[in-house]
């Protein structure tokens, strides 16, 4: 190791206290969650309030329609995000323990089970309130991405979900015995601080490109294409990250040390990028399918 970022002094509660024996704390985890979901309804509260953006310069959602939307958003979210991690990550842990599926302060959050969630979700609130399905999840995917950028960043202050061992001057020396843990190193151990690729990636420029795109280009006026945009986007960043972040301990072992699930002899893909070539597929088919007025005619 030439050169590496120390780990800044920074934990993962912003303050702890005690009320009667009992310890709580804020989290900035936590506080990433809040602040993405009321960021992003704001972003739908902004699109929903101008007809112009919309196709027949119609709003596809009512005010007491997006009101309503954030409590479907977090049930999907949360519920999606949890059981998809269980299932997607450690079934077999969770099924010999399975009253810890509960303890979701414990961590352990999975983005594709979120977004199965929050697809569940917004079909039941499209149903609910009469509203276009693919107009409605055109709001939510440029709503997305700010959630994205503040949680990969609570990642990073956290010290989880760190990246692969590199000798790059930007590496992290991470803390822990576990990002510690690099097989023939000497010394110290510098990491790729992924969450802050895909902060990057998945958040900002993603982001940028889909206000671009709804406020400049009239995206909106073709229902499922910012929809498309954002399942593509997010599919090719996070398999691209991929390539640089560690995969969970429970898919490596001394014969894989990168952690892929589908073997094609010494190369493989990781759980991260089988799931996210589903959603890159998706989103070009969704693209297409767009720009062909499909839910327009």
């Amino acid at each position: 190791m030439v050169f590496a970022i120390p780990f800044p002094e920074i934990g993962p509660e912003l303050f702890a206290f005690s009320i009667a024996g009992f310890e709580f704390a804020i989290r900035w985890y936590a506080l990433a969650y809040i602040a993405g979901i009321l960021i992003g309804w704001q972003i739908v509260k902004s699109l929903s309030s101008r007809p112009a953006l919309w196709r027949n310069e119609t709003s596809p959602m009512s005010r007491e329609a997006v009101e309503d939307l954030l409590t479907f958003i977090v049930l999907g979210v949360i519920l999606g995000g949890r059981i998809g991690f269980v299932l997607f990550y450690q079934p077999a842990y969770y099924l010999a323990n399975p009253v810890e599926i509960l303890f979701i302060w414990q961590g352990g959050m999975a983005f594709h089970g979120g977004l199965l969630g929050v697809a569940l979700a917004l079909v039941l609130f499209a149903r609910k309130h009469g509203a276009p399905l693919m107009s409605a999840a055109d709001a939510l995917a440029v709503a997305t991405p700010p959630g994205l950028f503040l949680g990969r960043s609570a990642n990073f202050i956290n010290g989880e979900l760190w990246g692969r061992p590199t000798d790059l001057p930007w590496g992290v020396i991470f803390p822990g015995l576990r990002a510690q843990d690099c097989p023939g190193i000497e010394g110290l151990c510098a990491r790729h601080p992924s969450q802050l690729y895909e902060a990057v990636l998945e958040g900002l420029i993603l982001g940028a490109l889909l206000l671009w795109l709804a406020y400049r280009k009239g995206a909106l006026k073709w229902p499922g294409q910012l929809t498309g945009v954002f399942l593509a986007g997010y599919g090719t960043a996070r398999f691209i990250v991929e390539f640089f972040r560690q995969a969970d301990a429970q898919f490596i072992t001394p014969g894989n040390p990168f952690g892929h699930v589908v073997r094609l002899g010494e190369a493989g893909v990781t759980m991260g990028q089988l799931l996210s070539l589903p959603m890159l597929a998706l989103g070009l088919v969704l693209i297409a399918l767009a720009r062909w007025g499909t839910w327009t005619r």
